[in-house]
């Protein structure tokens, strides 16, 4: 007889699940569900609704990662990652959901140990009508984590993204009457402080603002100190945290609305940085691991007047084009030159690729990550440099370097240098200048494309204590022309280079490994079912020769 805890076959298990409302649970609920067992339920329901989903009952075994008994949650019918809502175990219930859109996948595993009761849960199609009735609008339902709303008021919300919008009740239309909305944002992963920004902002003003007014707390809750209460048309100020949360209270009276308020909130961390120092390098949020859906997250670096700014994509995986316009339709990178994102596009890119490095033609350079609600991946690592103002000509026979003081005013002139420290700069007017022949200072001559030039290094030290920062670049002069050239090749931190390819094969030897123990593991089944089979045979060779002599 099998075992009562072993899954039998047939047992009814998962499936499709498209009435606009219904019940499902654990096999044998409730009794104890069996081992060995993996079940998915996928719930879809009308086109433009959402899935809004709860338990009533939840025993599974606990683990403190869930790595045994689990049940997954996800936004969605693809079992991606950058979609899972939350995994749970243990006696605790997971929160209310509702889906980002009309599908929703829940997905129940439990080992061959230790079984217990298993979960009861209910769903419902979530109308969009429904959630204006309540005073929600729509729209945060995509500003969770991987789309996760945990619904505190029945308006308003609990958001712990990295980035996200917010807008009062049916804007841009004008709000309702009687209304009170609460977002409480953070416990975002880094942990930063918050900036929140209106983008678009008018209420029914009033002296103290006591009518229709948003208030911001500098925490979770209303007893956190008060940022600022706003109402009339003018915008309120970008306002910035000084803790990983912040609470926004929108509250209208019984008569005169306004178009209310559109209003986007990021973290001061990995998601929205700037950079000032001349070399510095960042990576996608949660990376190596995998960055969440529904971001758009921007890093900024700013270098002092004549800068320019060199990137180098040191590892760089996001979800591929799109098969139907071969474009960067769903995640992408874009570098814009500038600082804004008005700026000339120096590059867009999707998928996995090595990048060659790019250069902006100014002191700044903006990269935004766009991620949509769909299919994550690793992200990317990225180190760039400060390319260094200079003049550089030549004679027949000299090189002559000029570079404003400005620019290196926190250098002394001996850590410039060409080819040896014994050619340093010397400091003339406001400038470091450096005039050298040919035959000196380490310059050899090459030929390059059939033409003769005279090739030396330029050293630039920003080395500070025992760390080693030294950034070179190659002039080159072809005499016969008169015409110089200067051109950075001390790239990124080796360090960083080598730590962001060990990533990478890491990543793919791990693949590897997995599939090796794969194949290891069906081979020595293997063995085992054809010695098992052997030794049944020479049994039954063994009994047949016993009743022979018998």
């Amino acid at each position: 007889a099998s075992h009562p805890l072993l899954c039998p076959p047939g047992i009814k298990c998962g499936g499709v699940l498209s009435a606009p409302s219904g019940n499902f649970s654990s096999p044998n609920f409730p009794g104890l569900y069996p081992y060995e067992t993996e079940c998915t339920w996928l719930i879809v329901v009308a086109e433009g609704s959402s899935v809004l989903l709860s338990f009533s009952h939840f025993e599974l075994e606990y683990h403190d990662t869930c790595a045994y008994d689990y049940l997954q949650v996800y936004n969605g019918a693809a079992r991606d990652r950058g979609n899972l809502l939350g995994t749970f175990c243990g006696h605790s219930p997971p929160p209310p959901f509702s889906s980002a859109w009309h599908v929703m996948a829940v997905v129940f595993r439990s080992d061959r140990h230790v079984a217990k009761h298993g979960f009861a849960a209910a769903y419902r199609k979530g109308s969009r009508e429904g959630w204006w009735s309540l005073g929600i609008h729509p729209s945060i339902l995509f500003l969770c984590p991987h789309h996760l709303c945990l619904l505190a008021d029945a308006c308003g919300g609990q958001l712990t993204g990295l980035s996200g919008e917010i807008t009062s009740p049916r804007y841009p239309e004008s709000y309702p009457n009687d209304a009170e909305c609460r977002w409480s944002i953070g416990g975002a992963s880094d942990g930063s402080p918050l900036t929140l920004v209106f983008a678009d902002f008018q209420m029914e003003g009033g002296q103290g603002c006591g009518f229709d007014y948003v208030a911001l707390f500098d925490g979770p809750t209303v007893t956190a100190p008060r940022l600022g209460r706003y109402c009339g048309s003018a915008r309120p100020p970008r306002t910035i945290s000084s803790t990983p949360h912040l609470l926004i209270i929108f509250k209208s009276d019984f008569n005169i609305g306004g178009r209310g308020f559109k209003a986007h909130f990021y973290s001061a961390g990995e998601c929205q940085e700037v950079f000032t120092t001349i070399k510095g390098n960042f990576s996608s949020p949660q990376y190596p691991n995998f960055y969440p859906n529904n971001l758009k997250c921007q890093w900024s670096i700013q270098l002092p007047s004549g800068y320019r700014v060199k990137v180098f994509f040191l590892d760089m995986e996001l979800e591929g084009r799109s098969s139907l316009t071969g474009g960067c339709d769903y995640d992408h990178l874009s570098a814009f030159d500038g600082g804004t994102e008005n700026g000339s596009l120096l590059g867009q890119w999707c998928g996995r690729e090595s990048l060659a490095p790019i250069t902006s033609r100014s002191n700044r350079l903006l990269l935004v990550l766009h991620t949509d609600r769909n299919t994550a991946k690793r992200g990317f690592f990225i180190s760039y440099v400060g390319v260094v103002p200079m003049n550089v000509s030549c004679t027949r026979t000299d090189f002559h370097i000029q570079i404003p003081m400005q620019s290196l005013a926190q250098l002394e002139r001996n850590r410039i240098y060409l080819g040896t420290p014994s050619c340093a700069a010397q400091v003339v007017g406001r400038n470091f200048k450096i005039h050298t022949r040919f035959d000196t200072c380490g310059t050899e001559s090459q030929r390059r494309n059939n033409t003769s030039v005279i090739i030396s290094t330029l050293y630039i030290d920003f080395s500070v204590g025992d760390q080693e920062d030294i950034h070179q670049y190659e002039v080159q002069c072809e005499p016969k022309r008169k015409e110089a050239s200067v051109t950075l090749i001390a790239g990124p931190d080796p360090s960083r280079l080598s730590q962001a390819e060990n990533l990478v094969d890491a990543q793919q030897r791990e693949g590897e490994a997995m599939d090796a123990r794969e194949i290891k593991s069906q081979d020595t089944s293997d063995i085992v079912f054809i010695s098992i089979c052997i030794l049944a045979g020479l049994l039954m060779v063994i009994a047949v020769v016993g009743l022979v002599l018998l």
